[in-house]
Protein backbone atom coordinates (compact mmCIF):
# COMPACT_ATOMS: atom_id res chain seq x y z
CA UNK A 1 0.00 0.00 0.00
CA UNK A 2 1.49 3.26 -0.89
CA UNK A 3 1.91 6.21 1.83
CA UNK A 4 -1.49 8.33 0.00
CA UNK A 5 -3.60 5.01 0.62
CA UNK A 6 -2.26 4.65 4.04
CA UNK A 7 -2.67 8.73 4.86
CA UNK A 8 -6.29 8.52 3.68
CA UNK A 9 -7.08 5.18 5.69
CA UNK A 10 -5.08 6.30 8.38
CA UNK A 11 -7.00 9.54 8.87
CA UNK A 12 -10.02 7.39 8.73
CA UNK A 13 -9.43 5.57 11.19
CA UNK A 14 -7.97 8.22 13.36
CA UNK A 15 -11.59 10.04 13.41
CA UNK A 16 -13.29 7.08 14.00
CA UNK A 17 -11.61 6.14 17.05
CA UNK A 18 -10.84 9.84 18.14
CA UNK A 19 -13.44 11.61 16.88
CA UNK A 20 -14.06 14.56 14.33
CA UNK A 21 -13.49 17.48 16.91
CA UNK A 22 -9.92 15.91 18.36
CA UNK A 23 -8.96 15.17 15.18
CA UNK A 24 -9.71 18.52 13.47
CA UNK A 25 -8.42 20.40 16.50
CA UNK A 26 -4.74 18.58 16.10
CA UNK A 27 -4.67 19.27 11.85
CA UNK A 28 -5.59 23.04 13.04
CA UNK A 29 -2.51 22.78 14.95
CA UNK A 30 0.20 21.71 12.39
CA UNK A 31 2.92 24.10 12.36
CA UNK A 32 5.95 23.23 9.77
CA UNK A 33 8.12 21.96 12.50
CA UNK A 34 5.28 19.41 13.42
CA UNK A 35 3.22 18.74 9.95
CA UNK A 36 5.92 15.50 9.23
CA UNK A 37 5.38 14.17 12.44
CA UNK A 38 1.18 14.45 12.31
CA UNK A 39 1.85 12.76 8.47
CA UNK A 40 4.17 10.15 10.70
CA UNK A 41 1.62 9.27 12.82
CA UNK A 42 -1.65 9.20 10.70
CA UNK A 43 0.22 6.71 8.18
CA UNK A 44 2.32 4.75 10.52
CA UNK A 45 0.16 4.66 13.98
CA UNK A 46 -2.74 5.05 12.29
CA UNK A 47 -2.72 3.86 8.84
CA UNK A 48 -0.76 0.60 9.50
CA UNK A 49 -0.99 0.05 13.18
CA UNK A 50 -4.49 0.85 14.38
CA UNK A 51 -5.90 -0.42 11.08
CA UNK A 52 -4.46 -4.09 11.11
CA UNK A 53 -7.04 -6.39 11.19
CA UNK A 54 -4.94 -8.66 13.85
CA UNK A 55 -6.68 -7.78 16.81
CA UNK A 56 -9.83 -5.79 17.59
CA UNK A 57 -10.18 -1.86 18.25
CA UNK A 58 -11.41 -3.10 21.78
CA UNK A 59 -8.32 -4.86 22.35
CA UNK A 60 -6.07 -2.07 21.09
CA UNK A 61 -8.09 0.47 23.49
CA UNK A 62 -7.24 -2.09 26.19
CA UNK A 63 -3.55 -2.18 25.28
CA UNK A 64 -3.72 1.49 24.78
CA UNK A 65 -5.24 2.60 27.96
CA UNK A 66 -2.53 0.28 29.91
CA UNK A 67 0.26 1.21 28.49
CA UNK A 68 -0.34 5.19 28.68
CA UNK A 69 -1.63 4.55 32.58
CA UNK A 70 2.23 2.76 32.83
CA UNK A 71 4.24 5.67 31.30
CA UNK A 72 1.94 8.47 33.18
CA UNK A 73 0.78 9.93 29.88
CA UNK A 74 -2.10 11.57 31.24
CA UNK A 75 -2.81 14.13 28.55
CA UNK A 76 -3.19 11.26 26.04
CA UNK A 77 -4.52 8.83 28.57
CA UNK A 78 -8.14 11.26 28.60
CA UNK A 79 -8.01 10.73 25.20
CA UNK A 80 -7.97 7.52 25.03
CA UNK A 81 -10.23 6.98 27.39
CA UNK A 82 -12.98 8.30 25.20
CA UNK A 83 -11.61 6.55 22.68
CA UNK A 84 -11.84 3.16 24.37
CA UNK A 85 -15.83 4.03 24.66
CA UNK A 86 -15.98 4.36 21.21
CA UNK A 87 -14.59 1.39 20.59
CA UNK A 88 -16.96 -0.54 22.37
CA UNK A 89 -15.12 -0.28 25.89
CA UNK A 90 -17.50 0.52 29.17
CA UNK A 91 -16.47 2.41 31.36
CA UNK A 92 -16.38 -0.67 33.85
CA UNK A 93 -13.97 -2.11 31.33
CA UNK A 94 -11.65 0.77 31.02
CA UNK A 95 -11.27 0.66 35.50
CA UNK A 96 -10.81 -3.34 35.29
CA UNK A 97 -8.06 -2.63 32.44
CA UNK A 98 -6.27 0.18 35.05
CA UNK A 99 -6.73 -2.76 37.79
CA UNK A 100 -5.16 -5.12 35.72
CA UNK A 101 -2.27 -2.70 34.63
CA UNK A 102 -2.43 -1.47 38.33
CA UNK A 103 -0.86 -4.47 39.05
CA UNK A 104 2.39 -4.78 36.80
CA UNK A 105 2.67 -1.31 36.41
CA UNK A 106 2.01 0.18 40.01
CA UNK A 107 -0.65 1.56 42.12
CA UNK A 108 0.08 5.08 41.95
CA UNK A 109 -0.32 4.93 38.30
CA UNK A 110 -3.50 3.14 38.01
CA UNK A 111 -4.59 5.64 41.10
CA UNK A 112 -4.24 8.52 38.59
CA UNK A 113 -5.48 6.99 35.60
CA UNK A 114 -8.90 6.31 37.73
CA UNK A 115 -8.89 10.15 38.63
CA UNK A 116 -9.21 10.83 35.43
CA UNK A 117 -11.96 8.26 34.36
CA UNK A 118 -13.88 9.56 37.05
CA UNK A 119 -13.38 13.18 36.58
CA UNK A 120 -14.78 12.89 33.15
CA UNK A 121 -18.23 11.72 33.26
CA UNK A 122 -19.49 11.95 29.87
CA UNK A 123 -16.76 10.38 29.20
Amino acid sequence: MDDEMRRKQGMQVRREVLGDEHVDRANDGITQETARFQDFITRVAWGDVWNSDVIDRRSRSMVTLAVLMALGRDDELAIHIRAAQRNGLSRAEIAEVFLQASIYAGVPAANTALKLLKADPDA
